[in-house]
């Protein structure tokens, strides 16, 4: 290669974004032809002085575009290259011709999808899926409710079209309890959706527009970044810290870059596990509020409390409707039906149920009928009651496994439910580096490149821990331990003494 990319430090887009832009940029030109070899990661991270970590990350972005392939032992080389008169499908996408939307989606590496190895079989020890057990599936009571359904008279009307805004009686069923809960008012209505991710979806079509800013926690959810991305959305990235969203960064935030939308998930936040604090909780309303920037309060994980209290959610506490609040089925039931809802002020909610209708007409009937049936029978309540002792069985599994195998010097959030918790490797401890070891010897995990904004964590992993008994999640642990251990012990002079653990 005749030129090394030139990187500017003091760009809002991550180094990552640059590096990855200016390879296919290269690539459509011509100027990188077919077949011709990229520099290895290391080497080309020593030449730009970053980690390898950064160069890794956009390599991955490349060959998720298949504008790149690795070859064992060899490198990576490049494998797509425009011919004369193609149609640059890339280039139409991102001026907007065929979108409609303005600039083309950021590929997410893999987005929230695992590793490939932690999907090729049952043996993987797989902590990169944030999701609740199939073994916990409680089959033969779901078995009962879709016989029930299946048996009614009414059954030829729930396969018909339906509303857009969802199953009525469902729609009736989860207002009513919204309603109970005080996070539905009377200026409030209810959407039903395919699950929050659609929610997410939703809001963003209705209320931006390509180049407009959207705060965002750091780090971040991948689906929700690769979404807001594929709309043309600017993501501004708030920290996030024991306690969630950073409440005085958002405030500088809100200041300095005039976002049009707030997204927060202030219970259990995926990946840190992170809760807002009440007081932190009327602080970001009333922030959001003096801005006059609407937020959207993710809420998957709000129902798997495993100890502690439960705090008001933010729709509950929001006196002056710039609320929009995101649930969800998927996390306390069945993720595959995907049955989600949104709770807002009914002119946001009348624009986002035109947009759903223009999406996909509605939700699936059948499945909402289920889970009706399903909620109404009983059996959701006493399957969330076994989830709740499933799931604070195997956090503190987590937790304790932490403390045993994880090297000195290694820090962990403790969060109170939800699914995952984040690990941050003493430094010069890469868990991108680490984790290629770990899958061969059967564990998967997310490090933090797939869910950073702008700050990237190389130590930092998040552990998904639902998913797996407390005999794997045990096992699993001792395998990182053991690997990070190793490194560290290699990495530091030997007359250098282990940092203590704060």
């Amino acid at each position: 290669m005749e030129s090394l990319p030139h990187l500017d430090h003091g760009s809002g887009v991550p180094l990552y974004r640059q590096l990855y832009e200016q390879f296919a940029d290269r690539i459509r030109s011509g100027e990188l032809g077919q077949g011709e070899r990229l520099p290895a990661t290391r080497e080309l991270a020593g030449s730009l002085g970053l980690n390898r970590t950064t160069v890794a990350a956009a390599y991955e972005m490349l060959e998720a575009e298949g504008m790149i392939a690795g070859r064992v032992g060899k490198g990576s080389f490049v494998t797509t290259a425009p011919s004369a008169g193609a149609v640059n499908w890339g280039a139409l996408l991102e001026y907007g011709e065929l979108a409609g939307r303005g600039p083309a989606p950021q590929p997410a590496p893999r987005g929230e999808a695992a590793p490939a190895s932690a999907a090729l079989g049952r043996d993987i020890i797989s902590f990169a899926t944030s999701r609740p057990s199939r073994e916990l599936f409680p089959l033969d009571e779901f078995r009962a409710s879709c016989e029930a359904v299946l048996t009614r008279v009414d059954l030829a009307d729930i396969l018909q079209l339906g509303s857009p805004a969802g199953y009525e009686p469902l729609r009736r069923h989860l207002i009513e309890e919204a309603r109970r809960q005080g996070v539905a008012g009377a200026a409030d209505d209810l959407l039903i959706t395919n699950g929050c991710q659609q929610g997410l979806d939703l809001v963003g079509r209705v209320l931006l527009r390509p180049g407009d800013a959207v705060a965002v926690e750091d780090p971040v959810y991948p689906g929700l970044k690769s979404l807001l991305a594929g709309m043309g959305a600017r993501l501004v990235a708030v920290p996030v810290g024991a306690d969630g969203m950073e409440i005085p960064r958002l405030a500088r935030v809100l200041e300095r870059e005039r976002p049009k939308l707030i997204v927060v998930t202030p219970d259990f936040q995926n990946p840190t596990g992170a809760t807002l604090p009440l007081a932190a909780r009327r602080g970001l309303l009333e922030t959001a509020r003096a801005a006059g920037v609407p937020v959207a309060e993710n809420d998957p994980y709000g129902e798997l409390r495993y100890h502690g209290q439960p705090l008001p959610a933010l729709k509950q506490l929001d006196e002056h409707g710039g609320t929009v609040l995101l649930r969800s089925f998927s996390k306390a039931s069945f993720p595959g039906l995907r049955v989600g809802w949104m709770v807002g002020p009914k002119p946001l909610l009348d624009r986002l149920r035109q947009a759903k209708e223009a999406a996909d007409l509605h939700s699936d009937q059948l499945s909402q009928a289920v889970l009706l049936e399903f909620a109404e029978s009983g059996r959701l309540e006493a399957h969330r009651r076994r989830l709740l002792e499933a799931g604070e069985e195997r956090l503190r599994a987590t937790l304790e496994a932490c403390r045993e195998f994880l090297p000195r010097g290694t820090r962990w959030t403790r969060p109170e439910g939800g699914m995952n918790l984040w690990v941050s490797l003493p430094e010069p401890l890469d868990a991108g580096e680490l984790l290629p070891r770990a899958q061969k010897l059967g564990v998967a995990y997310l490090p933090a490149r797939y869910f950073a904004v702008s700050r990237l964590e190389p130590g930092g992993l998040r552990l998904s821990f639902a998913g797996l008994a407390p005999q794997q999640i045990r096992a699993g642990l001792e395998i990182i331990g053991k690997l990070a251990a190793a490194d560290l012990a290699s990495a530091r002079p030997s007359d250098e003494p282990a940092p203590a653990m704060v």
